[in-house]
């Protein structure tokens, strides 16, 4: 199947993805509607892709090589205990093979690789799309309308496409937020007590809640991301019913004031100190919402990323599962004759997979948040049973082999 006009509502990871993923299975119009007019790039979030995830997506070519990455190798469970130094008491150690990286970079290696012919346009917004039997129409702010072959939804959590192809699909919120950071780790070293792990993930474990730090490069060098999942403060009259966060530099006093009581009262004084550095330009709070869509795609409108499945990020496996996604498409438009075989095929493949993150991600929510264990009273051959028992059966985090 060659020709046909395509659009890809985001610019972001899922969307400049698809984008190149089009182009490269014939698609003879490819156009990116982005809604921020701003620098994509200068995005600073952490993330982290499985090896195994990051070999086969190089191999289908959804994941350009060179971008900045850093090798991550095993990941830490400390707990809060003085009498075992500044960095806490070690309860648990386990294998990670992952690497991390830089959400500004990845974008930009993504952005980079998409082809010259593809219009990507920024400070776009669509307010709309409609399905219209043989293509679907986009409805664009300030009351323009432009029709296309086939529409992908790469528009987040929020996404207006989802709205076309579930009505009323909407994440729902999970109870508990995370506030996210990231700092310069030549500050974060150069407190005394500084843990000479370079190649770990460590996840601070308290009552009600749990935190994941790690290594990420940056654009001028090295950078500690960190991520904090607790309950937000009662009383605060903060509501969460609607998809919504708080960017950067946003934080409210109540927030702020709530993410340094954990510090003091929950983390090893090292990790407590460490992530007080982190100026209030770059901390920010997400809540967590989750939510499967089904289906992943209807008429002529297909789903992608945070569009078809809000995964809360437990799994570690948000970026690969869009670049998945991507592929997927590529590969289900290689074997269609028709668009319909097209939106059918991708479906077929991508429509289970949002599933079964979503189910993972709540039982890890639910056992490192919500339902916490003693971890400080559990020996390690404890904490790693308990860590089998929240993966029921599935392989891992990371999220999951593609299917051939």
């Amino acid at each position: 199947m060659r020709g046909g006009t395509v659009a890809v509502v985001g610019g972001s990871i899922a969307g400049c993805a698809f984008a190149s993923a089009a182009v490269k299975a014939g698609a003879g119009e490819v156009v990116v509607l982005e809604r921020t007019g701003g620098r994509l790039a200068d995005r600073g979030v952490g993330l982290c892709v499985h090896d195994d995830r990051a070999a086969e997506l190089v191999a289908a070519g959804a994941l350009p090589p060179g971008i900045p990455a850093h090798r991550l190798e095993r990941r830490r469970w400390v707990v809060r205990d003085a009498s075992e130094g500044p960095g806490g008491r070690l309860v648990w150690e386990q294998p990670f093979p992952f690497h991390s990286y830089h959400w500004g970079l990845l974008w930009r290696g993504l952005r980079a690789a998409v082809p010259g012919a593809v219009d990507y346009r920024q400070g776009v917004a669509v307010e709309g799309v409609d399905g219209l039997g043989d293509g679907a129409g986009v409805r664009l702010g300030g009351g323009g309308f432009e029709r296309f072959d086939l529409v992908v939804g790469a528009d987040g959590y929020r996404s207006v496409v989802r709205e076309a192809v579930s009505p009323g699909a909407s994440p729902h919120y999970a109870g508990y937020v995370c506030w996210r950071g990231n700092v310069d780790a030549a500050l974060v070293e150069g407190l005394e007590g500084a843990p000479s792990h370079p190649g770990a993930v460590t996840t601070v474990c308290f009552p009600g809640g749990s935190c994941v730090i790690y290594r990420i490069p940056g654009p001028e060098g090295p950078r500690v991301n960190w991520v904090l999942y607790a309950a937000p403060p009662q009383g605060a009259g903060l509501r969460f019913d609607d998809p919504t966060s708080f960017p950067p530099g946003a934080l409210g006093g109540e927030l702020a004031g709530h993410l340094r009581a954990l510090l003091e009262r929950e983390f090893p004084e090292y990790w407590g100190r460490a992530l007080a550095l982190t100026a209030p330009a770059d901390t920010f709070v997400q809540p967590i919402y989750d939510l499967v869509t089904e289906p992943a795609a209807a008429g002529r409108l297909v789903l992608a990323g945070d569009a078809a499945s809000v995964v809360r990020p437990h799994n570690t496996s948000g970026a690969a599962k869009a670049l998945q996604d991507a592929t997927a498409f590529g590969a289900a438009w290689a074997r269609a004759g028709s668009w319909e075989e097209l939106v059918a095929g991708y479906q077929a493949a991508r429509g289970a997979a949002g599933r079964e993150l979503v189910a993972l991600a709540r039982r890890l929510g639910r056992a490192q948040v919500e339902r916490t264990p003693p971890w400080a009273q559990m020996s390690a051959a404890d904490v790693a049973g308990w860590w089998q028992a929240q993966l029921a059966g599935a392989a891992g985090i990371g999220g999951q082999a593609m299917s051939s």
